[in-house]
């Protein structure tokens, strides 16, 4: 009701009186009709709280596998499906668990040969290693009122809710991240990332005594921008007809900022407070979470990357595969499944233009698989490039977006399987942030211009070196993996450099893919090895992944890991229309990264939007309610 009042008088102050009549009359009404609506809608998968006590952790491979690697067959396909999603990444998942909660029966289609995503893992030579889950913020115990009030804990809400309570999280060190610039030889700086606001806020200023005024400056205009994330967060959510009628009059950059403060780079906006190129660097460190340098992001993407961690960085106890391990159960005691090995090559679009179907590429003979509403949890740019008939796209117009967004940068994972436990190699439950200079946007131009001979050259710098220790972060790793540790390396690496091997299969691209990757790896962990001496000779395994490996493995279609790009771009006024969970295509939905923002927690917040949409009630205003509910209860049992 607060946004409402809000609404109200930004129409009153900056539209003509007979406009203003008419835009009252339309907004109070299709407000009315969409709570009227939620709350007499009976599907709620959050009016009673399901959670059960956290089961032990269940390490057998074959076990877990009855759960993650269901190949489909058809006898395996449910009958009489309410729907199916397509991909089982973060997204695709939490759509699909909110929907069985409220009894609908619902199919997930993986490609991959186990689900999950970049939620899943995978062992070899007896290593375990995640592909894309190294830590989240947002999953702490303790919760307070305008955390609730403000939709702050949704995230640990809904996890709890889609895994019934089993998905249980550990705390990364109070420096979670360690940031190193090495501006040459005898020059160099290391500045921890603290998980607390006041820490954090206290160790830029020990690290940058004089530059006070600009780290102030800094976190208030996080502040400042990110709260205006829930004026984004409500345009995905209200009719796609008034969203159309708030963009055409103009009234959307009147009702919330973000589409302003989202306009103004990252660079743009710390230009204006400092000239200290070191603690620009330091501020904007992690824009490798999201994939854009500060030169093309929005500042907003920044500011809420930084907030994110204001609470803790979190890790999943047991490893990544939990997630989706403790929440295909959900959506399997509803009737439906998820089934892998499954790949959508169509969605099946009927003669009246509705989306009724899939059909699924086996080599025995494509299979057709129907159900009234499908979900596309593969990407924006596989949705409408590849799966979509391209008839239908240019009937509405969908292939106009592809001139303003484009995929996120590619990435390079090196894998590494290390000798000693954690503690015998000195390894912290933290991520180093490794560059070669203080210009982030610099670093990357420099190296996107060279080939990928030159790239593998000692003497190139690597623009950036994200370095995990998955093992040191997982409380159960040595039990399960005693006399062992794992680290992992990710770049961002040019698509181009690998384009030309793009046709060839998986393991059999030759020789010389071969060769080049590695050396490229090889050089990267004696960079990592500078840092961390005493890893020295202790590697017995690596395995490297390229912008085509992700391709293969997670359904990327240029080497990207978090979906489009997060350039201002991406988030404009004019791509609401379509970068939201309904489509202008009768029973088609989208959900994952595309939808809100990269990472883990947007691909979650987007399929609480999308299962909220093809329910047709506002989910998060549910989810909001039971936590209040919650916290209600919790401080009556106190007094």
């Amino acid at each position: 009701m607060a946004f409402l009042s809000h609404m109200l008088s930004l129409l009153v102050a900056n539209t003509s009186a007979p406009v203003v009549f008419g835009l009252i009359c339309v907004t109070v009404t299709s407000v009315a009709a969409l709570i009227v609506k939620w709350h007499r809608s009976p599907a709620n998968p959050f009016s009673a709280d399901r959670a059960r006590s956290p089961e032990p952790l269940v390490t057998d491979h074959a076990k877990r596998d009855k759960v993650l690697k269901q190949r489909l067959t058809t006898k395996k396909v449910p009958a009489d499906l309410d729907a199916i999603v397509v991909g089982s990444g973060i997204g695709g998942l939490c759509t699909a668990a909110l929907l069985a909660k409220t009894g609908k029966k619902v199919l997930v289609l993986e490609q991959h040969d186990q689900a999950g995503g970049c939620c899943h893992t995978y062992v070899d030579k007896g290593f375990e290693f995640d592909v894309g889950i190294h830590y989240t913020g947002k999953q702490n115990s303790v919760r307070t009122w305008p955390q609730v009030l403000q939709g702050g804990t949704v995230n640990q809400a809904l996890i709890q809710q889609i895994t019934e309570g089993q998905l249980q999280w550990a705390e990364l060190d109070k420096s979670f991240d360690i940031i190193t610039i090495q501006h040459d030889q005898d020059k160099r700086i290391e500045v921890p990332i603290k998980s607390s606001r006041s820490e954090h806020h206290k160790t830029l200023l020990e690290h940058f005594p004089t530059e006070g005024k600009a780290i102030d400056e800094f976190f208030r205009l996080c502040d400042v921008y990110t709260g205006t994330l829930s004026g984004f967060i409500l345009m995905k959510t209200l009719p796609l007809w008034l969203v159309k009628l708030f963009i055409r009059t103009g009234l959307v950059s009147r009702l919330t900022s973000f589409f302003h403060y989202m306009s103004r780079s990252t660079r743009e906006v710390m230009d204006s407070f400092t000239d200290n190129q070191d603690l620009k660097a330091v501020l904007s460190y992690n824009y490798g979470d999201f994939g854009s340098p500060p030169k093309v992001s929005g500042f907003l993407m920044q500011g809420m990357t930084a907030q994110h961690f204001h609470e803790g960085a979190f890790y999943p106890r047991g490893g990544a595969s939990e997630i989706a391990f403790h929440i295909i159960p959900v959506i399997e005691r509803a009737g439906g499944a998820v089934l892998v090995a499954a790949p959508v090559n169509q969605i099946l679009i009927d003669s009246d233009g509705k989306a009724f179907g899939v059909r699924v590429h086996k080599s025995s003979g494509d299979v057709d698989i129907h159900a009234p509403v499908v979900v596309s949890a593969a990407g924006v740019c596989n949705t409408y490039q590849k799966l979509v008939p391209q008839p239908v796209v240019r009937k509405h117009g969908l292939d106009e977006m592809f001139q303003q967004v484009r995929p996120g940068l590619g990435a390079l994972s090196v894998f590494v399987g290390l000798t000693g436990t954690s503690q015998e190699l000195g390894l912290k439950a933290h991520n180093a942030w490794m560059f070669p200079g203080n210009d982030h946007d610099q670093l990357i131009e420099d190296y996107s211009r060279l080939t990928l001979q030159e790239a593998c050259e000692e003497e190139t710098k690597t623009p950036v070196l994200f370095v995990s220790f998955p093992s040191a972060k997982d409380p159960t790793w040595n039990t399960r993996y005693p006399g062992k540790s794992t680290c992992i390396i990710i770049s961002f690496t040019p698509y181009e450099w690998f384009a030309e091997w793009q046709e060839g299969r998986v393991k059999h691209r030759g020789e010389e893919y071969e060769s080049l990757k590695t050396r490229l790896a090889q050089k990267m962990w004696r960079q990592v090895c500078q840092q961390y001496p005493q890893l020295q000779g202790k590697d017995e395994y690596m395995d490297v992944g390229t912008p085509l490996s992700n391709n293969y493995y997670l359904g990327s279609t240029r080497g990207e890991i978090y979906g489009l790009d997060h350039n201002r771009e991406r988030f404009s006024q004019d791509l609401l229309v379509n970068l939201r969970p309904d489509t202008a295509i009768p029973g088609l939905y989208l959900t994952g990264q595309d939808i809100v923002t990269a990472g883990f927690a947007g691909a979650l917040v987007s399929g609480l939007l999308t299962a909220g949409a093809v329910l047709n009630r506002q989910l998060i205003l549910d989810l909001i309610i039971l936590e209040a509910k919650a916290m209600f209860n919790m401080r009556n049992k106190k007094l």
